[in-house]
């Protein structure tokens, strides 16, 4: 590692690990982007490079880590199962996910609508069309697809905090 930061020196390694936090945040609501892995890479980072951490903290970080990628799958399916849907309507969740993400990345001004809006409406189109569910059905089942959305996000960007604090102790201590 030594190596490693005699090439990019302190301030490069400090930048970097930053520039993984950013991304981290961005990962916590675009689903095609690990947010949460990228914030632990930044940990790993000053860990190994400039200041080591206890190893209960990179226990915790790493079983954070694990636990909020899995939580991640779980919680948009649970939801919308968790208020009526059927498979159709998960599958139209996750469709409306990528293409929300899509546009909300191509886009300037609705891009944050439109990642919300993505798994709601794939759930309700998922539902009421391919499941031929009645509209009351395929709108509850859209509305639990969007809280599963939102509190999963909601939970990867509490850990990346805490992941980014951690990060920053680090630092603050090598100095």
């Amino acid at each position: 590692m030594e190596v490693f930061l005699d090439g990019l020196g302190v301030w490069g390694v400090i930048t970097l690990g930053t520039a993984l936090i950013f991304v981290a945040y961005a990962g916590s609501l675009l689903p095609a982007l690990p947010g949460v892995p990228f914030a632990t890479l930044a940990v790993l980072l000053v860990h190994f490079t400039l200041n080591k951490y206890p190893w209960y903290i990179l226990a915790i970080v790493i079983v954070l880590t694990i636990l909020v990628s899995f939580v991640d799958y779980v919680v948009p399916i649970w939801g919308t199962k968790k208020y009526g849907g059927s498979p159709s309507g998960v599958r139209g969740s996750t469709v409306g996910l990528i293409i929300g993400a899509l546009v909300s990345f191509m886009s300037g001004g609705i891009g944050i609508v439109a990642l919300f809006a993505g798994p709601f409406l794939g759930a309700y189109i998922g539902e009421r069309y391919f499941a031929k569910a009645e509209k009351k059905v395929a709108l509850r089942s859209a509305w639990g697809s969007l809280v599963g959305f939102m509190a999963g996000t909601i939970g990867k960007l509490a850990v990346v905090s805490i992941i980014a604090v951690i990060f920053v102790i680090g630092v603050i201590r090598y100095f």
